[in-house]
């Protein structure tokens, strides 16, 4: 039997692969194969404290960097979009989510469009493609394109939740494209993209050439275009630099893939737009102010007040050189400098932290990592395209990102919620079972594509241009994959903490490739993309719709709050709050069993297992196995061999055995002393043709 010290091994040694047999067996392994690297950095010891750590060995590039807070960031902030990713079910798959407990006014599912952009960007750097696949298939195909009520509540400008809020699909996805290699499944959603694209029409002013959006649908309610229009939820209409900037680079992205596709006619309809949305943009900025800044809806006039939305344009590549000077307000005192900053209005506004105590969600003022994230892409990419032209420099970018990492802690410990006051050490915005953990914000690409400078290329290539001293002894990063490769980059000043020679060093699939003394940019060969088919897998016990009739869950016994439903309900994570588990917590019995009625036979050959263990209330089963039944009396499953032997809490456990085809099927578990037993989540994968919906 595979031990948890073993299965880590192997994950952390290639050996784990996506449809692969383990040894001896005929079983699908759980995590995609590594492939041949490098092994500088002891990948063992900076997972140490995240759960399921085979997952994070087999899918995130590893780094080390001299900066504790940033590096310790970083691997926290994987742990958040760990956390985010969430099952559906057979028909739609996985989306990303933003609030970890659902809220009302998600679309199907729990997702919500705002953040989709650094969700994309974010999770480019996954090995397991799968997740994002059926994410952009989610909003452009899926209900995420559905109909949405066009309503107060909702957005009543809106009428499917895809427009719901303000976001950047075409860009995201391109860049994501940019990483994986995989061009033939993105040229397959260009329709979808020009159909979303040309959705936003509604919003659009023929007279000035640009689209009008509401703060609030920008995500950006209270801000103080709102609170100027007096009505500081709803209110504030106005031709704003996000959504216009937004629209330019999608316009510019899908006249790209048009051209990938051979299409000449729609390349140049979306350059045509993507030309005249960039010239009408200059509208938005005040010279006087030297600023990029939402105009009034009815007055066509710049707002008095910078916002944090005005730097947007850089991350869209919508500003030009002569506009740069903008950049000196992000170290202004009076601008957005702050020590948990930067702010999201200008310290100079008069509705600066208006009622920002008074309850959220105040974008003037406090400190958002959304604004943060896109402040710092925009930054990064001035800094790596147009370095001439940036009154700031790489220094600043370090600065900014030190005091990004610095904000996401809470206790002394890695913590991101939904907006911080900018002056003290305090989450102002930080609802309990709401905002822990709250993935509405990038980190993890602003270390890579900024500060280590992986600048992913469309052709066989890759541009690094780190943002990192040169002052600094060391910094790795370990098999990024890219292009279907493994990318390591490693800078070491002297050369004796990596043993690979002074100065900057590329390898690719674990081989040299390149070798320069100093941090200066560099474009590196990298062969042709691989883009290896995955398995297309089910999770046939899944159920996110507690009306719905199957897969129907059951229990012997069931704490308050942490019914049967919680561990099929397409969630996996171990905090505390919000609860996402089945308990046992209090039970009287001396073993319990958690059921799933699929509805009709199915097939199967293991089911997964993960146990919560807080150490003291809740705690790995001293056993546990799996029974099935059709009809009559329950009974194990014959040859099963559970992995590893001993439960492990906030990791993977599964049983294997011969196939199986049953109805009904449950795990039985043997409490270990007082303590109650928790499942985060119970799965039951299965290829997706052995399955059929079942209503």
């Amino acid at each position: 039997m595979l031990t948890r010290r073993a299965l880590l091994r192997a994950a952390l040694a290639g050996g784990v692969a996506i449809g692969a047999a383990a040894p001896g067996t005929a079983h699908a392994a759980p995590y995609p194969r590594v492939g041949p690297g490098t092994s500088f950095l002891d990948h063992r010891a900076l997972l140490d404290g995240l759960p399921e750590p085979g997952w994070f060995a087999a899918n995130i590039p590893f780094v080390e960097l001299p900066d504790r807070e940033v590096q310790q960031v970083y691997y926290y902030r994987w742990r958040v979009h760990y956390e985010a990713l969430k099952y559906t079910g057979t028909a739609e798959g996985w989306i990303v989510t933003e609030f970890l407990a659902p809220v009302g006014y998600s679309a199907p599912g729990g997702a919500i469009v705002a953040a989709v952009g650094h969700h994309l960007a974010e999770g480019r750097w996954l090995r397991d493609r799968r997740y994002l696949d059926d994410y952009l298939r989610y909003w452009l195909r899926g209900s995420g394109a559905g109909p949405k009520p066009a309503t107060v509540e909702l957005n009543p400008h809106a009428t499917d939740w895809a427009h719901q809020y303000s976001c950047w699909l075409a860009d995201a996805a391109w860049q994501r494209a940019a990483v994986t290699g995989d061009w033939t499944g993105l040229l397959d959603l260009l329709p979808d993209l020009v159909r979303h694209w040309e959705r936003w029409a509604p919003q659009f002013d023929s007279d000035l050439g640009l689209y009008w959006q509401t703060p609030l649908w920008d995500a950006m309610e209270y801000s103080a275009g709102s609170y100027s229009d007096g009505d500081p939820f709803r209110g504030g209409d106005g031709f704003r630099p996000t959504l216009n900037s937004y629209l330019h680079a999608d316009a510019r992205r899908i006249a790209d893939l048009a051209r990938r596709a051979g299409d000449t006619a729609l390349a140049a309809r979306f350059d045509e737009r993507a030309d005249r949305l960039r010239a009408a943009h200059d509208r938005l900025w005040d010279a006087a102010a030297g600023f990029f800044k939402q105009l009034t809806l009815d007055r066509r006039t710049p707002l008095p007040d910078r916002e944090e939305i005005g730097f947007v344009p850089w991350m869209f590549g919508t500003a030009g050189p002569e506009h740069a000077g903008a950049w000196r307000q992000l170290i202004d005192p009076q601008g957005f400098a702050a020590p948990f900053g930067p702010t999201t209005l200008e310290r100079r506004s008069r509705w600066f932290l208006h009622e920002a105590r008074l309850g959220c969600c105040r974008w003037d003022g406090p400190s958002w990592p959304y604004a943060t994230s896109q402040t710092l892409t925009g930054l990064a990419r001035l800094l790596t395209e147009q370095p001439e032209r940036a009154p700031l420099g790489p220094d600043d970018y370090l600065a900014a990102l030190r005091t990004y990492a610095r904000t996401q802690y809470l206790g002394g410990r890695p913590y991101v919620a939904e907006a911080h006051d900018p002056d003290v050490p305090e989450w102002i915005y930080n609802t309990p079972s709401h905002s822990e953990d709250y993935n509405h914000s990038t980190f993890v690409d602003l270390v890579l594509s900024g500060l280590f400078g992986v600048r992913p290329q469309a052709g066989d290539a890759l541009r690094l241009h780190p943002l990192a001293p040169q002052s600094w002894d060391y910094f790795a990063v370990e098999n990024l994959p890219y292009h279907g490769h493994n990318v390591t980059v490693l800078w070491d000043r002297t050369g004796a903490r990596y043993g690979a020679g002074a100065g900057l060093s590329v390898f690719v699939d674990g081989a040299p490739v390149h070798h320069q003394g100093t941090l200066a940019p560099v474009t590196v060969a990298v062969p042709a993309a691989r883009v290896p088919p995955l398995p297309d897998e089910v999770d046939v016990a899944a159920n996110l719709d507690p009306a719905a009739r199957f897969p129907k869950p059951s229990a012997s016994f069931s704490a308050p709050g942490c019914g049967p439903e919680k561990a099929i309900d397409g969630q996996k994570h171990f905090l505390a709050t919000p609860a996402t588990r089945w308990s046992t917590d209090g039970s009287p019995h001396g073993q319990d069993w958690l059921a799933v009625d699929f509805g009709e036979p199915r097939t199967l050959t293991e089911v997964r297992v993960f146990f919560h263990g807080d150490g003291r209330m809740l705690r790995e089963p001293a056993r546990w196995w799996v029974e099935h039944r059709d009809t009559g009396d329950w009974r194990p499953v014959p040859d099963q061999r559970v992995e590893p032997a001993r439960p492990v809490p906030d990791d993977l456990n599964r049983a294997v055995f011969p196939a199986v085809r049953t109805r009904q099927l449950r795990i039985v578990v043997v409490p270990r002393g007082s303590a109650g037993v928790a499942v985060a989540a119970l799965q039951c994968w299965v290829p997706r043709y052995s399955t059929r919906m079942v209503f």
